[in-house]
């Protein structure tokens, strides 16, 4: 048998609470969700202001950075060159979901939805950085 990590509530809390406080200092209205390594959402959050849509397209996100394990902007990139794989179900191949790597295993995603999607990824890269400095104070 293998010990299986996973991604806790608290471990998401803290991720969205960093997330918000960075969208929040740029005043940018998004929604921000976080799932497990199977793609299913542990917290969603749509600040004030945010699009509708935005919610359901941070799910996505984050739910193809959790399967496919690489950010989604590196699937965009593949998308300019091979259209085709925009067709792949349950998939958004566009910038601002990142996976959450935690020693090596992917324990889920971050997606987020509302503003460029070059922001979008700098709202989710601070979630990813409450998990790497929780990481740091562990060694």
């Amino acid at each position: 048998m293998k010990n299986k990590l996973s991604l806790t509530l608290a471990d998401a809390k803290k991720m969205m609470a960093s997330c918000q406080k960075a969208a929040e200092e740029n005043n940018w209205n998004v929604s921000i969700a976080i799932v497990d390594e199977g793609g299913y959402p542990i917290c969603l959050e749509r600040l004030d202001g945010a699009g509708l849509p935005s919610a359901e397209i941070a799910i996505l996100k984050a739910r193809t950075a959790a399967l496919s394990r690489v950010p989604t902007k590196a699937l965009e990139d593949v998308a300019k060159d091979r259209p085709a794989t925009t067709t792949f179900p349950g998939r958004l191949p566009v910038q601002g979901g990142l996976p959450i790597l935690y020693q090596g295993s992917c324990v889920g995603g971050i997606g987020v939805s509302g503003v460029k999607s070059h922001e979008d990824e700098i709202v989710a890269s601070a979630g990813l950085a409450v998990l790497d400095s929780a990481t740091a104070n562990e060694r």
